[in-house]
């Protein structure tokens, strides 16, 4: 009889301990596939960025250093990994505010209609990278929280279950975002 309770409780905690590795295995899957929505969108941002560059170009021709800037930024952005690929991004994000606040100093490429629509699209790429963003920061947050709570904690690390780290703003934009424009009627 004692030999059955010691083996439904072994069967037990066997159980409990696969229901826990496999909640563990789910929550590394959303996180992956998290970043690859970030990085989905990251692709279209990257490809829209020659389009905008030309359009411009064909105004701005003496603002070269800017379209090299960009054109520089995307190419690092685009080779970037892990955690310095959140600063190429930021870095890319700043160099495409300055291309765009060219349009304010050329009248004529602020009312071509190429430009107004690649705007459009860049903007409502932005938009959809910050939701990934937060998706994927959320599913970092939930995994991470797994991994170091009690029973996780006690065998995660050693299952390969490592902390994973967020998709953060750079200094340099958070600074930037930190500054609100100052709007005046």
């Amino acid at each position: 009889m004692l030999g059955w309770v010691i083996l439904g409780l072994f069967v037990l905690l066997l159980l409990w301990l696969v229901l826990v590795y496999n909640r563990l295995v789910a929550l590394r899957q959303a996180t992956g596939q998290a970043w690859s929505d970030v990085d989905v969108q990251l692709k279209q941002r990257h490809d829209l960025i020659p389009n905008l560059v030309e359009t411009v170009k064909g105004y701005a021709r003496h603002e070269q250093g800017t379209l090299e800037r960009v054109v520089q930024a995307r190419n690092a952005a685009l080779a970037a990994s892990g955690p310095a690929q959140a600063a190429a991004e930021g870095a890319l994000g700043a160099a495409l505010g300055r291309l765009l606040a060219l349009a304010e100093a050329y009248p004529e490429l602020k009312a071509n209609q190429n430009f107004l629509q690649l705007q459009s699209e860049l903007g409502d790429v932005e938009n959809k990278i910050a939701a990934a963003r937060r998706f994927f920061n959320n599913s970092v947050a939930e995994y991470n929280s797994a991994i170091q709570q009690i029973p996780a904690v006690l065998f995660a690390a050693s299952l390969g279950f490592l902390p994973k780290g967020f998709f953060e703003l750079p200094e340099a934009e958070r600074a930037a975002v930190a500054v609100a424009p100052k709007v005046e009627f």
